[in-house]
């Protein structure tokens, strides 16, 4: 039994419907990379990505459990899946956070065990860290968009401007490499902490990005204008470094440049004026069970009545196989027709 995408279907290439092999999608883009939402919940309430208040969260019992989580990604790694990247909301929120980092952790592909990442706020941390590590997560991203703490309560709406330094702090000091740090840059808002923020991370051994702001906020007020370019944000930089393009970029969504010439670095990941898509490896599992081929996909492809309702492995690689034969050649953000996604960031996973 195989669920069904919620668009019409179209007829799936030769290449994506091959039990047992890579995960590759009309246009040759082999997918390595599954980004899993684990909760569509988190601790804080950022302006470009969630209301403050009125949002409509997922029912916990639609919620994937961990069984269910682990069967996924176990084909999925058999199909070539090499990272595992758990997101939110905020995955922190997840009190089996641990337990599911190990499971992960515990399953191998034909290269090997696979990389089992996170993406986070960072404001659990320093409590749960250890356990993490010890259950074998290998990286850490860290949002943090302001190193100013009026500007932290604003952005976010919430004054946990500490914890969030107080859980980077624990990751600098982890040994887990590279760390990396993210920020959205946005006009009038941190758009003259860029040098401030990537000297922040340059102290704690870590490389900052920079994103730009994307139109995925479940509010759908993303305003263009209000964007700091790939440019805007090198040219400030520029004024501080030597910036030198690190070649090798390959399927990371960030391109990155030495400082001075190294060996510390700078990421940009410009979705909007310089899009990747033509090199995208990357699938979406959301926490209530659709995957995503594309971060701006109008269409899911539901796990759930395979899962819950007797389906077994062949039917969840059919599924991961329909879903990336489907996937688009770009997300088509400059396209006079393009339509945002219903879901916001936090329903779809960072």
């Amino acid at each position: 039994m195989v669920g069904m995408p919620r668009s019409p279907r179209v007829a799936a290439p030769e290449a994506s419907d091959a039990p047992g092999g890579p995960l590759v999608d009309r246009f040759g883009r082999v997918h390595r990379d599954l980004r899993i939402s684990l909760t569509d919940r988190c601790s804080l309430r950022c302006t470009y990505c969630m209301p403050e208040q009125g949002n409509e969260l997922l029912a916990r019992v639609s919620i994937l459990d961990l069984d269910e989580i682990e069967r996924v990604a176990q084909v999925a790694a058999a199909a070539g899946i090499t990272t595992f990247r758990l997101t939110g909301g905020e995955p922190l929120l997840r009190r089996d956070i641990v337990e599911v980092v190990r499971r992960l952790a515990s399953i191998a592909g034909s290269d090997g065990p696979v990389q089992v990442v996170m993406t986070t706020n960072g404001i659990r941390l320093p409590e749960v860290l250890p356990d993490l590590v010890s259950a074998g997560l290998r990286r850490l991203n860290i949002s943090i968009d302001t190193l100013r703490r009026d500007r932290f309560a604003a952005l976010t709406r919430r004054d946990r401007l500490d914890d969030v330094l107080a859980g980077i702090a624990a990751a600098a000091a982890s040994g887990l490499a590279p760390l990396k740090l993210n920020a959205v840059a946005m006009r009038d808002v941190n758009d003259d902490e860029l040098v401030d923020l990537v000297e922040f991370a340059v102290a704690h051994s870590a490389q900052m990005r920079f994103i730009e702001q994307m139109p995925l906020d479940a509010g759908h007020t993303w305003d263009r204008q209000r964007m700091v370019t790939r440019d805007e944000i090198l040219a400030a930089l520029s004024k501080r470094w030597a910036l030198e393009p690190v070649p090798g970029r390959g399927g990371a969504p960030a391109e990155r440049w030495r400082l001075d010439g190294g060996p510390h670095t700078v990421g940009v990941i410009a979705s909007v004026t310089a899009p990747f898509c033509g090199d995208c490896d990357r699938l979406r599992l959301t926490a209530d069970g659709q995957l995503r081929n594309c971060l701006f996909s109008t269409s899911e492809f539901d796990l759930v009545p395979v899962l819950r309702g007797g389906g077994d492995t062949s039917d969840i690689d059919e599924l991961l196989r329909s879903c990336v034969a489907r996937k688009l050649p770009g997300h088509a953000i400059d396209d006079p027709g393009f339509l945002q996604p219903a879901r916001g960031m936090n329903a779809i996973g960072g």
